[in-house]
C-alpha cells in the first residue's frame, strides 16, 4: 500500500486572538510524566454513495472546522516552545493531504498495523527534538473509493486521551454547527493551575528512570487482540467465581487475562517464572472531586501499580483483584496529597513502586493504557456518519528497536467489546498467540468491517 503526499500546509485559526489570550501556555507538572511524543489515533470513514458529499467538499469542511477549533483551543494553534511551555502564536496546525492507492475495504479487510503510521502526519517514535514543532498535526488520507482516514497527532505535552476526545468533539461539532452555542463562551484552562511545574523538570527525570525499566532492545511486534462482548461477559463470570472480586469491569478482566497470559509466555521463553509488575495509567479527571470540566487542557494521568511474585502461577481472579486494588488507590484523597505540600514525596514514592525491580531473576514489566469509554465513535461524526473504525496506533518495530511491553485498550465500534493493542518481543508474541486463554477469549487482528 502506497500513501502519496499531495499537499502539506499550515492551517491558521479562523480568527487571530493573540491580543486576547496569554502568549505562553505553561505545561503542568503531570505533563512531564508521559514519555510519548503524541496522543494519536486514526479514524476511518467509508464513502457511502448518495449520502456523503464529494471528497473536495469534505476536505474543505475539515479544514474550515479545524480552523474554527484552533481559534477556540488557542494553545493547539501554537508550537512547542521548550520543555515547560507552548508558544501561543496562532501559527496554526500542520495539515497534510494524501492519496492511498487502494480502497478502504481492501485495507480494513485485513489491516496491516505496520502501515497505520503512514496515515499519520508525524513520527510517533523518534529521537528528534519536538521543540519548535506544531502542537496540532492532521493528515487526511483519501482512498481510491473516496473513503477517508483522518490521522491525528496532538502533542502529548498538552493533551491526554480525554483531552483528545474534547478536541475531536469540538472539531466534529464545528463541522456540523453543533458546537457554536455550546462553545460560544468557551475558556481554556490548563493543568498547571492545579499542578504547577515551577520551572523544574524533576518529575520528567524521575519518570524517565521508571520508564527505563520497561525499555529494552530487541525485535518487537504489535498485534491486535479483539475481545467480543460475549467473551468479556464470560471473563467477568470467571472473575466473580474466584470470590476475590465482585462486579468486575471489562478493563479489569481484559487486563487480567492479558497479564496472566503474557507472564506465562515470558515463563515459557525464559524457562522460569519471574515476578511481574503491571502499571495501569489512570485518568485523574474522573477521580477528582469535583471532576474536571472538558475545557481543561493537559495530562491528568497517574500510574497504578500491581505486583505478582514469582512463587506460584498467578490466578486470573487474583490478578483482576490486584488491578482493582491498585487503581482504587488512585482516588481523590491521593490526588489531594499530590497537590499538597508533600506532593513531591508522594509522587516519587509512587514512581519508585512503578519501576521497582525485584528478585534475582528480574521482573516482567507491563504497561496498560485504557481509552475505553472515551466515546471516540460518538464524537467523531463530521456530518457523514460515525467512523467505521477508530484505531489505536502501534506497529513500530524491527530489529534492534527500543520497545516496552505496552498494551493499549480501546473500544470496538459496537459497545461492550475491547480491542487490545499489544506490543511484545517477537518471540513472546508468538507464544502469546497460542495461549489457551487468548485463543478461547480473543480473536487476533479481526477485520473492523465486522463492526463488533
Amino acid at each position: 500500500m502506497e500513501v502519496e503526499i499531495i499537499s502539506k500546509q499550515t492551517l491558521k485559526p479562523s480568527s487571530s486572538s493573540t491580543n486576547s489570550h496569554p502568549k505562553i501556555f505553561k505545561n503542568s507538572l503531570l505533563d512531564q510524566l508521559i514519555p510519548s511524543r503524541y496522543a494519536s489515533l486514526v479514524l476511518f470513514y467509508p464513502n457511502i454513495k448518495f449520502q456523503n458529499p464529494d471528497v473536495f467538499t469534505r476536505l474543505n469542511l475539515l479544514k474550515t472546522s479545524l480552523s474554527e477549533t484552533l481559534a477556540c483551543l488557542y494553545p493547539l494553534a501554537g508550537k512547542i516552545r521548550d520543555d515547560l511551555s507552548i508558544d501561543c502564536n496562532d501559527e496554526g496546525a500542520c495539515f497534510v493531504e494524501t492519496r492511498v492507492n487502494c480502497s478502504l475495504d481492501e485495507f480494513l479487510t485485513e489491516p496491516d498495523l505496520l502501515s497505520l503510521k503512514k496515515f499519520l502526519p508525524c513520527e510517533i517514535i523518534s529521537d528528534e527534538s519536538v521543540i519548535g514543532t506544531f502542537v496540532t498535526n492532521v493528515q487526511v488520507n483519501v482512498f481510491k473509493c473516496d473513503g477517508i482516514a483522518v490521522g491525528i497527532c496532538l502533542s502529548h505535552r498538552i493533551m491526554d486521551g480525554d483531552g483528545l476526545r474534547m478536541f475531536l468533539k469540538m472539531w466534529s461539532g464545528n463541522s456540523t454547527n453543533k458546537s457554536s452555542s455550546e462553545m460560544s463562551n468557551f475558556a481554556v484552562s490548563g493543568a498547571a493551575t492545579l499542578f504547577p511545574a515551577d520551572d523544574l523538570l524533576w518529575l520528567r527525570d524521575s519518570s524517565n528512570a521508571m520508564w527505563g525499566s520497561f525499555l529494552k532492545k530487541g525485535n518487537f511486534v504489535t498485534k491486535r487482540f479483539v475481545f467480543y462482548a460475549s467473551a468479556i461477559a464470560n471473563l467477568k463470570d470467571k472473575a466473580i467465581e474466584s470470590g476475590i472480586i465482585s462486579r468486575p469491569t471489562r478493563v479489569e478482566v481484559v487486563s487480567a487475562i492479558l497479564w496472566k497470559s503474557m507472564a506465562a509466555a515470558s515463563a515459557e521463553l525464559n524457562g522460569f517464572r519471574r515476578a511481574s509488575l503491571l502499571n495501569h495509567l489512570v485518568n485523574l479527571r474522573r477521580r477528582m472531586e469535583p471532576s474536571l470540566v472538558e475545557n481543561t487542557l493537559g495530562n491528568f494521568l497517574w500510574i497504578a501499580s500491581a505486583k505478582q511474585d514469582e512463587a506460584a502461577e498467578p490466578e486470573f481472579g487474583d490478578l483482576a483483584g490486584k488491578i482493582r486494588e491498585a487503581i482504587a488507590r488512585i482516588d481523590n484523597e491521593f490526588v489531594e496529597k499530590m497537590k499538597g505540600k508533600e506532593g513531591k514525596c508522594v509522587m516519587l514514592k509512587s514512581l519508585e513502586e512503578g519501576g521497582e525491580i525485584g528478585g534475582e531473576n528480574g521482573v516482567d514489566y507491563f504497561v496498560f493504557s485504557s481509552w475505553c469509554n472515551f466515546g471516540y465513535y460518538d464524537v467523531g461524526d463530521f456530518g457523514w456518519g460515525e467512523p467505521v473504525w477508530v484505531s489505536g496506533v502501534g506497529g513500530v518495530g524491527g530489529a534492534n528497536s527500543m520497545f516496552f511491553n505496552v498494551i493499549m485498550l480501546v473500544d470496538t465500534k459496537c459497545g461492550g467489546g475491547v480491542e487490545a493493542w499489544v506490543t511484545l518481543d517477537e518471540q513472546e508474541m508468538a507464544i502469546l498467540e497460542r495461549d489457551d486463554d487468548i485463543i478461547r477469549f480473543a480473536s487476533l487482528d479481526l477485520s473492523p468491517l465486522l463492526n463488533l
